[in-house]
């Protein structure tokens, strides 16, 4: 049994230190939604979502993934929400391949409209990763400002600023990046529409089955807690995601 045991820990090390030949993601964007980062795609997905604030809402997403130069990315989604919400986000994303794994740095614009408020909420941030065929770990911070459409410009009155907040995210990934369909489990306090506090995270299961190498279908779920680091969390959001890619 020793000598099993010590052959499993020398076979472990030697798979950890060996590099990889190549390293080819087909999910692209981080997020188990783009086709790669070589190519052009284009996303929709309809939600429904549910949170305490507004209750019952459908929403419609639109992505789109367009490579600028090697190793550069740019992303844009919009969506709107039957709540009178509507949101827009711009992603520059840089990626270094290396022996093991990619290396990626975001830069990202967020702005959402309620108006069912008559309230802005913008978003700055910048993060860096690391992604392995079976883990992506991002961390970074960003900027939030808020603004009543009401408020007297002539007055006194201040917009509302987050000068810093942390930003993370765990991803696991149950298949490698080069099969034909993946599931991944992730933690994380931002997802493509929203941004919260560090101590307020989302829960979220992403699925993807690639048809060929023009369609993909998506499937996913997100949930927030609230009062997750206080001892007292309590169920306030949850989503569900239905939706196709096509990459040109």
């Amino acid at each position: 049994m020793k000598k099993r045991f010590g052959l499993l820990l020398l076979f472990l090390a030697a798979a950890l230190v060996m590099p990889a030949k190549d390293y080819t993601s087909l999910d692209g964007g981080h997020l188990l939604r783009g086709f790669g980062e070589e190519k052009y795609s284009l996303s929709l997905m309809a939600e429904y979502a549910y949170n305490r604030t507004w209750e019952h809402m459908g929403n419609v997403d639109i992505y789109a993934h367009m490579p600028v130069v090697k190793n550069v990315q740019i992303d844009a989604r919009v969506q709107y929400q039957s709540a009178n919400v509507f949101t827009g986000a711009l992603v520059l994303r840089p990626t270094f391949d290396l022996p093991v794994g990619q290396l990626f740095a975001e830069t990202e614009l967020m702005y959402k409209a309620v108006a069912r408020n008559r309230m802005s909420d913008i978003c700055a941030a910048l993060s860096v990763g690391w992604r392995f065929d079976y883990v992506s770990v991002q961390i970074g911070g960003f900027t939030r400002v808020m603004d009543s459409w009401d408020r007297d410009w002539h007055s006194e009155d201040k917009y509302e600023t987050e000068p810093f907040n942390l930003l993370y995210r765990l991803e696991v990934f149950a298949r490698p990046q080069i099969n034909n369909w993946n599931i991944s489990l992730a933690l994380s306090n931002r997802d493509d529409w929203q941004m919260e506090r560090m101590w307020q995270p989302l829960f979220m299961l992403n699925s993807r089955y690639d048809i060929n190498e023009h369609w993909r279908l998506h499937l996913e779920a997100m949930t927030k807690i609230t009062g997750m680091f206080h001892l007292n969390a309590t169920f306030y959001a949850a989503a569900l995601r239905l939706g196709a890619t096509y990459r040109f």
